[in-house]
């Protein structure tokens, strides 16, 4: 039996009568055919999306993988702009003081 057909037998079992004292379905009962619809649906948005094979789980894993390698680089590179920036600026800063003080007229 197929996870469509076992939601389908659950609903007409909650249909039918296996209700409790208050004449309303069993707690249970609920409980199962909110599982079993949820698990299909599930299943339906994976298999939908290309995730329902063998595969998938290592796919994600790769992926998963790929992204934290690119967050690192993104990361590396923002660190590695701002480190030549703020020497580029010491640099500016360091020339600039060598004007004033009339450095560049020693070495003539």
């Amino acid at each position: 039996m197929d996870e469509e057909e076992a939601l389908a037998r659950l609903i007409a079992l909650a249909g039918m009568g296996a209700a409790g004292a208050s004449g309303a379905p069993d707690a249970a009962l609920l409980r199962a055919v909110v599982e079993e619809a949820s698990e299909l649906g599930a299943r339906r948005a994976l298999a939908r999306l290309g995730l329902a094979d063998e595969a998938a789980r290592d796919d994600m894993v790769d992926l998963r993988q790929l992204l934290g390698a690119w967050r690192d680089a993104k990361s590396s590179a923002w660190k590695a702009a701002v480190d030549w920036a703020v020497r580029g600026m010491l640099a500016l800063l360091v020339v600039g003081l060598a004007v004033k003080l009339g450095l560049p007229g020693l070495l003539k």
